[in-house]
């Protein structure tokens, strides 16, 4: 991918020679939104330079999970989102003679190296605004070109890179622009200034205001009611045969009228303007995909894939980024249905139950009764809900197994901006009590022995309180 870190292309250049040159590969990646696309991008590349592999999947990379890989026997490993946070652990096996890894990652990579290692992070480039996994895969898949371009898997890169929040402020930024030009070069993307509310393709109209709680408008968000009210005070035909029209049915003037008015709403109930601001942004849209379903809107693509990780189907999400649109999608929107239900019965008792503030942050342990997959998501949307503060990072714990318990974090982009990195706080806070963890600035993991969840707390309030002093 020609862009203004020719270092970065350099380094796929040499990571796409080493893949060529070996006789198989093993293609390992994470399970989450961005980890399905850079499996996809990864995958396809490889199956277009005729070189052959097999794919798995990881919910975590650790000491254990490497040692497995590495008794596949397979000469030459490709890992796509994670395996700079593991470098340590995967060059030990590298100077064992065990495998070649080959990293296409944008995590904070731990103290070791290794020469085939893709990583945004190392050619100043921001890997949790500017450049996700999937995109850390589709620069590795423009240098594996095999007489014919990859630009069209720009499409999945987008996907992986809004799944991965890193759409601040309503759009991409540094090297996701790039990807995002060539995808529409392609004829793959399509941009646009649209309303930034979930659900623009597959939500009817009520549903689509009432839920959309990210800008609350007092009178319609998670007011059934009133979303209703509000839209048949609009002079418009928003029904058709009895039903009502999604916001992608809509004519570009009949979304004018109804986001106009939508503003005006919130000026008159004193949201604030900057929060107004946010109600705009720019919409990804896979131009090749059918109008009025989830793969057509980035947000909605990524979330779909992200249903599929959270229930350990990761085969599926793979299948639908890789074309499958029959058997996988529709086990994908049951997953999505499953999903959804179980996220609303989280934040539920997020709001039933309270969190508990400490100086600088606020938790809450939710033990068995939400999926440690999805406790952390749970944690990001019960932000800003009654007895949740905006202006403090949240840290949720839930029962993994008998002996550990996983720890999310979720912060905001003006808390980043203060500050705030999730990343060393969950990383330091959970090596102090004997665990693990990483991940961004504006989120991040850990897993931790359990009964340590007090002291995990207390560290890492004192890490945060020093973050944002």
């Amino acid at each position: 991918m020609a862009g203004p870190v020719p270092e970065l292309d350099d380094r796929a250049a040499a990571c796409a020679r080493r893949l060529r040159e070996a006789d198989r590969v093993l293609l390992a990646s994470h399970i989450d939104a961005d980890g399905l696309t850079s499996a996809a991008v990864a995958a396809s590349a490889l199956e277009r330079a005729e070189i052959p592999f097999e794919t798995v999947f990881e919910k975590q990379l650790d000491a254990e999970a490497i040692a497995q890989i590495a008794a596949t026997e397979y000469d030459t490993v490709l890992f796509t989102d994670f395996g700079s946070g593991q470098l340590d652990v995967i060059t030990d096996h590298e100077d064992a003679g065990d495998f070649t890894p080959v990293i296409a990652d944008h995590h904070q990579p731990a103290d070791a190296e290794t020469a085939y290692h893709l990583n945004p992070l190392l050619f100043g480039i921001d890997g949790a605004s500017e450049l996700s996994g999937a995109g850390a895969s589709y620069v590795l898949a423009r240098a594996l070109e095999n007489g014919s371009s990859n630009r069209d898997l720009a499409a999945l890169a987008v996907v992986g890179a809004v799944g991965d929040m890193q759409a601040s402020g309503g759009e991409l930024h540094g090297a996701n622009e790039r990807i995002v030009q060539e995808g529409i070069e392609a004829g793959v993307l399509e941009t646009a200034t649209d309303l930034t509310l979930y659900g623009k393709q597959t939500r009817p109209l009520p549903k689509l205001l009432e839920y959309a709680t990210d800008v609350h408008i007092p009178g319609i968000s998670n007011d059934a009611g009133g979303a209703l009210r509000f839209l048949d005070g609009l002079d418009l035909e928003l029904k058709r045969d009895g039903e009502w029209r999604r916001w992608a049915d809509l004519t570009r003037e009949e979304k004018q009228i109804v986001a106009s008015a939508l503003v005006q709403r919130a000026v008159s109930k004193g949201v604030p303007a900057s929060k107004i601001d946010d109600l705009v942004g720019t919409a990804y849209v896979l131009s090749e995909e059918p109008i009025g379903t989830e793969l057509r809107d980035a947000s909605e693509f990524s979330t779909l894939l992200n249903a599929t990780a959270r229930y350990e189907r990761a085969d599926v999400g793979l299948g639908v980024c890789l074309g499958n649109r029959e058997g996988a999608l529709e086990r994908a929107r049951k997953l999505l249905r499953d999903h959804r239900r179980n996220l609303s019965e989280g934040i539920d008792l997020v709001t039933e139950e309270g969190v508990t503030r400490e100086e600088h942050l606020q938790w809450f342990h939710a033990g068995d009764r939400i999926r440690e997959t999805i406790v952390g998501i749970v944690a990001g949307m019960a932000v800003g809900n009654d007895g949740v503060d905006r202006n403090r990072p949240i840290v949720a714990f839930a029962n993994k197994n008998d002996e550990e318990v996983k720890v999310s974090a979720r912060g905001t982009y003006s808390l980043v901006e203060n500050g705030l990195d999730l990343s060393v706080v969950m990383g330091e806070a959970s090596r102090s009590v004997g665990g693990d963890g990483g991940g961004h600035d504006v989120a991040a993991g850990a897993t931790v022995p359990k009964g340590k969840e007090e002291a995990f707390v207390e560290r890492a309030d004192a890490i945060v309180g020093d973050q944002l002093s």
